[in-house]
């Protein structure tokens, strides 16, 4: 069963509502470990100061912020905690938006709301208020010693709090060199990639037909090596960038692809080809090999 990693209350103006919070998303990540290469004995991390040379023990270790180049102030405990937010176990709602009004890359980590057993009916009271305004509740709230702000979401039957990065956290657009709106772009271009839109186009997400290929080739990789065998990673060629001579052909093409497939009722991963090349064969290069590229075939080593 899931553990709750908090637990208190959403405030809505008066209304209170007891909820525990529980991880809405689970980490699938392959981890490794580092091995000495002559006999595979694991290799742990050592703490040693830069200073003296001597081995440090956790004990010894206190928290430093570097001020200047070379210069730290050193933090306890006590200190931190006295700079601590009030961990008020509150959800505390301070406004409503529509949700199309936030730019998406604001959230950040999705966590489920609970309603507890005498607090049901004021939970669904403010998620179906929340499904007929068309609208968000942005909140602040205390997990972990930390202040984030946060949205409440509705979500099927749940409330979702996704916490959010705050506006200083992001990376501003105006540091990277993106064309401009206003930047010409032919209608004829712009028909047939709305067509081609449309034949690619699904009435709902299904995120169970994605799957992490990687992690399966991977996980396959390792199968075989455990069982003896070598892997031969197959030879991948990288299509290079469209050109915006053929543009107008490529997405010709494109759209023709995509109906010949809808006919079909295929998907985009029954494709052979990972993209549609925009120039002649002879000008391709090769990319360096991966395993992540394409399937690893098997090759039994020699006893």
């Amino acid at each position: 069963m899931a553990h709750a990693i908090w637990s208190g209350a959403i405030n809505f103006g008066l209304v209170t509502i007891p909820v525990k919070l529980y991880t809405a998303v689970r980490t699938n990540d392959l981890r490794f470990n580092f091995l000495h290469k002559n006999d595979e004995g694991r290799i742990y991390n050592e703490r040693h100061c830069s200073v003296c040379g001597e081995k440090v023990e956790y004990a010894d270790l206190v928290r430093g912020y570097e001020y200047e180049k070379g210069h730290y102030v050193t933090i306890s405990d006590d200190d931190l905690k006295a700079v601590r937010p009030e961990a008020t176990q509150s959800v505390q709602i301070v406004e409503f938006v529509e949700l199309d009004q936030i730019n998406p890359m604001y959230f950040d980590t999705p966590y489920y709301l609970e309603p507890e057993k005498k607090g049901r009916h004021a939970y669904a009271l403010l998620r179906d208020a929340l499904i007929d305004s068309g609208r968000v509740a942005i909140a602040r709230v205390v997990i972990r010693s930390r202040e984030h702000i946060a949205a409440v979401k509705p979500n099927g039957e749940a409330l979702v709090l996704e916490l959010m990065h705050f506006a200083d956290e992001l990376v501003e657009q105006k540091a990277f060199d993106f064309p401009a709106l206003n930047e010409k772009v032919a209608d004829a271009e712009k028909k047939i990639a709305k067509l081609l839109i449309d034949t690619m186009s699904v009435e709902q997400f299904k995120p169970d037909e994605f799957h992490d290929k990687y992690k399966e080739d991977v996980l396959a990789m390792i199968e075989a090596r455990a069982n003896g065998e070598e892997i031969e990673a197959p030879e991948v060629h990288r299509p290079a960038a469209t050109n915006v001579v053929n543009l107008m052909d490529v997405l010709q093409r494109s759209l023709e692809q995509s109906k010949a497939r809808r006919k079909k009722g295929g998907s985009a991963d029954d494709d052979e080809e990972a993209a549609v090349e925009a120039k002649p064969a002879k000008r391709k290069t090769a990319a360096k090999n991966t395993a992540a590229a394409a399937k690893p075939k098997r090759k039994k080593s020699a006893a």
